[in-house]
């Protein structure tokens, strides 16, 4: 039923005139609808999904306990745990080393402690003892002074003492070494950092070849630590920049 009003004010003509406006207006509007919808239809007919950009959170793996360290896996296998600062120079010896290591340090005031962990008593081999000494001294003051080798020791666990001699007192992270002590003269100053799976290694550059083929050599150097960060993290496609300076050694150096 169609609802018609007349306007009792205007003549038949004039309200028969007004009635064919009104219904060529709401004709038009229906048009316009009828368009309106079927545009609709046909973008909602033909609409590709867009994948919405939110920004993924990437969770970086909880650290090991041995990353409070500076560490690396030898050819042979082995773990090598060595202190980054005196807290962690005393914890190594302190709490970490086991009767079956072997313990390494640069001869030069400075230097860090490196443990070749060997909970099962195994022999260990010349390469292991190579790249532990090489630790030792790229990550002593020998690399911050710019030499270009140090000469290095190891000995047992038992030869390590907290207790100086008569007078003398022993500042946090230094110890004693008494006895024979095994030497590796002139050990060259290298290291190297790379990538396995996504995640940044570091150390002596035997060890880190050995696990991939992504990496970075070092040499002794005077670019600051800042800039040769960012140029290894050039290199290394997706690796943080905390996560490198982790594994250089202190002071400058140069990509070799």
């Amino acid at each position: 039923m169609v609802e018609v009003v007349v306007d009792w004010r205007r003549s038949v003509a004039e309200n028969a005139k007004a009635c064919y406006d009104r219904s060529k207006k709401l004709k038009a509007k229906l048009d316009g609808m009828g368009k309106a919808i079927a545009e609709t239809r046909r973008k909602l007919d033909s609409a590709v999904e867009e994948p919405v950009n939110t920004p993924r959170i990437v969770r970086k793996p909880e650290r090991k306990w041995y990353e409070k360290f500076r560490w690396f896996t030898s050819t042979d296998g082995f773990m090598v745990l060595g202190g980054r600062d005196a807290t962690t120079n005393e914890l190594l010896v302190k709490k970490h080393l086991e009767p079956n290591d072997l313990v390494f340090h640069a001869q030069i005031q400075g230097a860090p402690f490196f443990v070749v962990k060997n909970p099962e008593g195994r022999v260990i081999p010349e390469a292991t003892l190579r790249q532990a000494a090489c630790a030792a001294a790229s990550y002593s003051r020998a690399w911050a002074k710019g030499m270009g080798s140090a000469d290095v020791y190891h000995v047992k666990p038992g030869q390590v003492s907290k207790t100086p001699p008569a007078g003398e007192y022993l500042p946090k992270g230094a110890f004693m070494v008494y006895g024979e002590k095994t030497w590796h003269k002139g050990v060259e100053l290298k290291a190297a950092v790379g990538l396995v799976d996504g995640r940044v290694v570091g150390g002596p550059p035997e060890a880190v070849l050995a696990q991939t083929g992504e990496y970075v050599v070092l040499g002794v150097g005077d670019t600051p630590q800042g800039e040769l960060t960012r140029k290894v993290k050039a290199r290394l496609r997706g690796a943080e920049s905390d996560d490198i300076q982790r594994f250089l050694p202190p002071g400058g150096g140069e990509i070799i």
